[in-house]
Protein backbone atom coordinates (compact mmCIF):
# COMPACT_ATOMS: atom_id res chain seq x y z
CA UNK A 1 0.00 0.00 0.00
CA UNK A 2 2.92 2.34 0.71
CA UNK A 3 4.04 1.88 -2.89
CA UNK A 4 0.63 2.99 -4.12
CA UNK A 5 0.66 6.07 -1.89
CA UNK A 6 4.21 6.86 -2.95
CA UNK A 7 3.30 6.62 -6.63
CA UNK A 8 0.28 8.87 -6.08
CA UNK A 9 2.39 11.56 -4.37
CA UNK A 10 5.14 11.22 -6.96
CA UNK A 11 2.85 11.61 -9.97
CA UNK A 12 0.62 14.31 -8.54
CA UNK A 13 3.32 16.46 -6.98
CA UNK A 14 6.97 15.41 -6.58
CA UNK A 15 7.51 14.32 -10.19
CA UNK A 16 4.43 15.75 -11.91
CA UNK A 17 4.59 15.17 -15.69
CA UNK A 18 3.74 18.79 -16.54
CA UNK A 19 5.39 21.13 -14.03
CA UNK A 20 8.40 18.92 -13.17
CA UNK A 21 9.07 16.86 -16.30
CA UNK A 22 7.64 19.56 -18.63
CA UNK A 23 5.83 17.01 -20.81
CA UNK A 24 2.48 17.24 -22.59
CA UNK A 25 2.96 20.94 -23.29
CA UNK A 26 1.30 20.87 -26.74
CA UNK A 27 -2.09 20.06 -25.22
CA UNK A 28 -1.56 22.79 -22.61
CA UNK A 29 -1.43 25.21 -25.51
CA UNK A 30 -4.21 23.61 -27.55
CA UNK A 31 -7.23 22.83 -25.38
CA UNK A 32 -7.04 24.81 -22.14
CA UNK A 33 -9.20 27.80 -23.07
CA UNK A 34 -12.31 25.77 -22.22
CA UNK A 35 -12.86 23.69 -19.07
CA UNK A 36 -15.24 21.22 -20.71
CA UNK A 37 -12.82 20.37 -23.53
CA UNK A 38 -9.90 20.25 -21.10
CA UNK A 39 -11.74 17.86 -18.78
CA UNK A 40 -12.69 15.49 -21.62
CA UNK A 41 -9.19 15.63 -23.09
CA UNK A 42 -7.41 14.99 -19.79
CA UNK A 43 -9.88 12.26 -18.79
CA UNK A 44 -9.06 10.59 -22.10
CA UNK A 45 -5.37 10.75 -21.23
CA UNK A 46 -6.07 9.17 -17.81
CA UNK A 47 -7.97 6.33 -19.53
CA UNK A 48 -5.33 5.75 -22.21
CA UNK A 49 -2.35 6.02 -19.83
CA UNK A 50 -3.87 3.64 -17.29
CA UNK A 51 -4.90 0.95 -19.75
CA UNK A 52 -1.71 1.27 -21.80
CA UNK A 53 0.38 0.69 -18.69
CA UNK A 54 -1.79 -2.24 -17.66
CA UNK A 55 -1.59 -3.85 -21.10
CA UNK A 56 2.16 -3.34 -21.51
CA UNK A 57 2.82 -4.76 -18.03
CA UNK A 58 0.57 -7.75 -18.77
CA UNK A 59 2.22 -8.76 -22.05
CA UNK A 60 5.77 -7.41 -21.57
CA UNK A 61 7.29 -10.90 -21.65
CA UNK A 62 5.72 -11.52 -25.07
CA UNK A 63 7.07 -8.31 -26.64
CA UNK A 64 10.47 -8.63 -28.37
CA UNK A 65 12.83 -5.90 -27.20
CA UNK A 66 13.63 -4.71 -30.73
CA UNK A 67 10.03 -3.83 -31.55
CA UNK A 68 8.76 -2.83 -28.11
CA UNK A 69 8.34 0.88 -29.01
CA UNK A 70 6.26 0.00 -32.07
CA UNK A 71 4.09 -2.39 -30.04
CA UNK A 72 3.61 0.21 -27.30
CA UNK A 73 2.57 2.79 -29.92
CA UNK A 74 0.04 0.31 -31.34
CA UNK A 75 -1.37 -0.31 -27.86
CA UNK A 76 -1.70 3.44 -27.24
CA UNK A 77 -3.33 3.86 -30.67
CA UNK A 78 -5.86 1.13 -29.89
CA UNK A 79 -7.07 2.89 -26.73
CA UNK A 80 -7.05 6.32 -28.41
CA UNK A 81 -9.27 4.94 -31.19
CA UNK A 82 -11.71 3.67 -28.53
CA UNK A 83 -11.77 7.14 -26.94
CA UNK A 84 -12.29 8.80 -30.32
CA UNK A 85 -15.18 6.47 -31.24
CA UNK A 86 -16.85 6.99 -27.85
CA UNK A 87 -16.60 10.78 -28.17
CA UNK A 88 -18.00 10.71 -31.69
CA UNK A 89 -20.89 8.50 -30.59
CA UNK A 90 -21.84 10.18 -27.30
CA UNK A 91 -20.29 13.67 -27.35
CA UNK A 92 -20.18 14.70 -31.01
CA UNK A 93 -19.97 18.43 -30.25
CA UNK A 94 -16.96 17.96 -27.97
CA UNK A 95 -15.40 15.56 -30.48
CA UNK A 96 -15.73 18.14 -33.24
CA UNK A 97 -14.38 20.88 -30.97
CA UNK A 98 -11.31 18.86 -29.99
CA UNK A 99 -10.74 17.91 -33.62
CA UNK A 100 -7.33 16.30 -34.25
CA UNK A 101 -6.12 16.72 -30.66
CA UNK A 102 -7.70 13.44 -29.52
CA UNK A 103 -5.66 11.58 -32.13
CA UNK A 104 -2.54 13.38 -30.96
CA UNK A 105 -2.83 11.61 -27.58
CA UNK A 106 -0.96 8.82 -29.42
CA UNK A 107 2.12 11.05 -29.55
CA UNK A 108 1.81 12.24 -25.94
CA UNK A 109 5.24 11.46 -24.50
CA UNK A 110 3.78 11.16 -20.98
CA UNK A 111 1.99 7.93 -21.95
CA UNK A 112 4.90 6.41 -23.85
CA UNK A 113 7.27 7.50 -21.09
CA UNK A 114 5.33 5.72 -18.34
CA UNK A 115 4.89 2.58 -20.45
CA UNK A 116 8.63 2.47 -21.12
CA UNK A 117 9.89 3.58 -17.68
CA UNK A 118 7.36 1.90 -15.38
CA UNK A 119 5.06 -0.68 -16.99
CA UNK A 120 7.90 -2.68 -18.57
CA UNK A 121 9.43 -3.42 -15.16
CA UNK A 122 6.37 -3.69 -12.89
CA UNK A 123 3.23 -5.78 -12.39
CA UNK A 124 -0.07 -4.96 -14.14
CA UNK A 125 -2.10 -3.55 -11.21
CA UNK A 126 0.54 -1.18 -9.91
CA UNK A 127 1.28 -0.18 -13.52
CA UNK A 128 -2.42 0.61 -14.00
CA UNK A 129 -2.26 2.77 -10.86
CA UNK A 130 0.86 4.54 -12.12
CA UNK A 131 -0.81 5.31 -15.46
CA UNK A 132 -3.99 6.60 -13.83
CA UNK A 133 -2.18 8.80 -11.30
CA UNK A 134 0.16 10.15 -13.98
CA UNK A 135 -2.93 11.08 -16.00
CA UNK A 136 -4.49 12.76 -12.97
CA UNK A 137 -1.25 14.67 -12.35
CA UNK A 138 -1.49 15.92 -15.93
CA UNK A 139 -5.20 16.61 -15.52
CA UNK A 140 -5.14 18.85 -12.45
CA UNK A 141 -2.53 21.20 -13.90
CA UNK A 142 -4.37 21.58 -17.21
CA UNK A 143 -7.70 22.06 -15.39
CA UNK A 144 -6.14 24.83 -13.27
CA UNK A 145 -4.86 26.58 -16.40
CA UNK A 146 -8.22 26.13 -18.16
CA UNK A 147 -10.02 27.56 -15.10
CA UNK A 148 -8.01 30.80 -15.35
CA UNK A 149 -8.23 31.03 -19.14
CA UNK A 150 -11.96 30.41 -19.44
CA UNK A 151 -12.85 32.61 -16.48
CA UNK A 152 -10.86 35.60 -17.72
CA UNK A 153 -11.24 34.92 -21.45
CA UNK A 154 -14.98 34.19 -21.56
CA UNK A 155 -16.22 35.11 -18.07
CA UNK A 156 -17.58 31.57 -17.70
CA UNK A 157 -16.79 28.16 -16.19
CA UNK A 158 -17.87 24.99 -18.02
CA UNK A 159 -19.81 27.32 -20.34
CA UNK A 160 -21.86 28.83 -17.49
CA UNK A 161 -21.54 32.61 -17.20
CA UNK A 162 -19.91 33.49 -13.88
CA UNK A 163 -18.63 37.01 -14.22
CA UNK A 164 -21.09 39.89 -13.75
CA UNK A 165 -22.58 41.74 -16.70
CA UNK A 166 -20.17 44.32 -18.04
CA UNK A 167 -17.06 42.32 -17.14
CA UNK A 168 -14.35 43.05 -19.69
CA UNK A 169 -13.01 39.72 -20.94
CA UNK A 170 -9.30 39.37 -21.63
CA UNK A 171 -8.88 38.52 -25.31
CA UNK A 172 -5.32 37.33 -24.74
CA UNK A 173 -6.64 34.50 -22.52
CA UNK A 174 -8.46 32.98 -25.50
CA UNK A 175 -5.25 33.02 -27.53
CA UNK A 176 -2.90 30.03 -27.36
CA UNK A 177 0.24 31.85 -26.05
CA UNK A 178 -1.53 32.73 -22.80
CA UNK A 179 -1.37 29.05 -21.81
CA UNK A 180 2.43 29.20 -21.74
CA UNK A 181 2.47 32.36 -19.64
CA UNK A 182 0.05 30.83 -17.13
CA UNK A 183 1.95 27.53 -17.09
CA UNK A 184 5.16 29.45 -16.41
CA UNK A 185 3.45 31.22 -13.51
CA UNK A 186 2.11 27.93 -12.14
CA UNK A 187 5.57 26.33 -12.33
CA UNK A 188 7.10 29.35 -10.56
CA UNK A 189 4.50 29.25 -7.76
CA UNK A 190 4.81 25.49 -7.24
CA UNK A 191 8.62 25.58 -7.23
CA UNK A 192 8.50 28.35 -4.62
CA UNK A 193 6.14 26.27 -2.47
CA UNK A 194 8.53 23.30 -2.75
CA UNK A 195 11.56 25.41 -1.87
CA UNK A 196 9.83 26.98 1.13
CA UNK A 197 8.84 23.53 2.41
CA UNK A 198 12.38 22.22 1.99
CA UNK A 199 13.93 25.24 3.73
CA UNK A 200 11.52 24.92 6.66
CA UNK A 201 12.59 21.31 7.36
Amino acid sequence: MNNYKGILKENLWDNNPVFVQILGICSTLAVTNNLTNTFIMTLSVVFVAGLTNFTVASIKHLIPGKVRMIIQTLIISFFVIIVDLLLRAFLPTVSKSLGPYVGLIITNCIIMGRAEAFARSNKPLISLWDGITTGIGYMWILMAIAFIRELLGFGSLFGIQIMPEGFQTWTIMIMAPSAFFILGGVIWIINNIKLSKESSK
